[in-house]
């Protein structure tokens, strides 16, 4: 989103924010995705393939991860600091939605 926009919208730069935790929440799936395909699959090429596709969303989640805490937008160790961080993007989204009707 183009940065004037962000501003006039009041995001700021929340939309880095919101990729990065989309992208994060992605990954999870595809972890848990490719677990759940390891265990229905009967050849072990394929699940030779799939351990290694799993793998590589283990390292990304990862990167994501410590991407996301290096800039502040992820606390997993710290509650209630994630709590308030996740309480304010509610906010700025709810004043959003009301800036747009």
């Amino acid at each position: 989103m183009n940065q004037l926009i962000q501003n006039l919208v009041g995001m700021g730069g929340l939309t880095d924010q919101v990729i990065a935790t989309d992208f994060l929440i992605s990954a999870k799936a595809a972890v848990r995705n490719y677990t759940v395909a390891i265990t229905e699959t009967a050849t072990p090429e394929l699940k030779t393939a799939l351990r290694q596709q799993l793998n590589d969303a283990i390292a990304t989640h990862e990167k994501i991860t410590n991407y996301m805490m290096a800039k502040g937008y992820y606390h997993p160790h710290d509650l209630s600091e994630q709590l308030q961080l996740d309480l304010t993007a509610a906010d700025t989204a709810i004043n959003l939605a009301q800036k747009l009707q």
